[in-house]
């Protein structure tokens, strides 16, 4: 195997403020030309976006599945998650900030709404704003580029804290509006505890009863959260989550296909094979042609 993983890109502070955020216009970032790495090829991220198209379309892909895009589209992306972006003519802001931006401007209630907000699990990470939707949150956008570009004073750090905070809400509201799942109560508490387990396991083990266990349910109970918060079965979630970490490994990897099958759990190649054509489609070797 390569000795690096896919390269993870760390935040680095380029705005003046003293904060861990930065919003950086589109464009800008695809004229960069990082030494660490490409912005057109598969990264990681360590830090959280949020990222809004004012016009222009284009596509972007993100957990290996590609997204099309036009004006007043945004999309919330998580820490940890993997993506790459296409040359584009379209325009748009990124607004990015870490972990630690928001547990230092916000309660535990604020910072547990913030994380489910961009758990592309319970939600869809890319949203087509309303008109009057998309006009308040472009102008909540501008007033944080003042802040940052133009006034920068004593108050910026706070006024921008407030603003992030703002666009949160917002977001929240609009992802409830569509009926999606963000009510706080056991049945999620589970469903975040399972998908944090399978994320850490799930090359070690993918049956339903592994996690139930460990997480001292029993299987029939797991598989109702599933159905509740993603109306999915408990094994559709364990085998969603594997895949996307075995497409990592593949497009990472200079490790034959065949040591590749046995790396992530099974014992017969051909059987990791047909798994993962039958789950994404297409054939690993396909996948990893496509992607290198």
């Amino acid at each position: 195997m390569k000795k690096e993983e896919i390269k993870e890109i760390r935040f680095k502070k380029e705005n003046v403020l003293q904060a861990k955020f930065d919003i950086i216009s589109f464009q800008d970032l695809l004229k960069k030309q990082p030494e660490d790495h490409s912005q057109f090829d598969f990264h990681k991220l360590s830090f959280y976006v949020i990222f809004l198209i004012t016009e222009g379309s284009g596509k972007y892909n993100l957990n290996f599945q590609e997204y099309q895009y036009k004006k007043a589209t945004l999309f919330t992306i998580r820490k940890d998650n993997i993506h790459k972006f296409y040359k584009s003519k379209a325009n748009g802001e990124l607004i990015v900030f870490t972990k630690e931006f928001i547990l230092d401007h916000s309660n535990k209630l604020e910072f547990s709404t913030m994380l489910m907000l961009f758990n592309e699990v319970l939600s869809s990470p890319r949203i087509q704003l309303a008109t009057k939707d998309f006009i308040e949150l472009k102008a909540l956008f501008q007033q944080i580029k003042d802040e940052q570009n133009k006034i920068n004073d004593q108050y910026s750090e706070i006024v921008v804290k407030h603003l992030i905070q703002l666009i949160f809400t917002k977001l929240v509201r609009i992802k409830t509006k569509k009926n999606l799942h963000f009510e706080r109560n056991s049945a999620l508490a589970h469903f975040l505890n399972f998908q944090i387990n399978i994320e850490r396991h799930c090359f070690k083990n993918r049956k339903v009863n592994y996690y139930a266990e460990k997480m001292k349910l029993s299987s029939k109970t797991l598989n109702n959260v599933t159905q509740q918060i993603i109306n999915k079965s408990a094994k559709s979630f364990i085998n969603d989550l594997f895949i996307i970490r075995a497409k990592r490994l593949i497009i990472n990897s200079s490790d034959p296909l065949t040591k590749i099958a046995f790396i992530v759990g099974f014992d017969e190649p051909t059987n990791f094979f047909k798994f993962f054509k039958k789950q994404v489609g297409i054939s690993a070797r396909e996948f990893r042609i496509r992607n290198s």
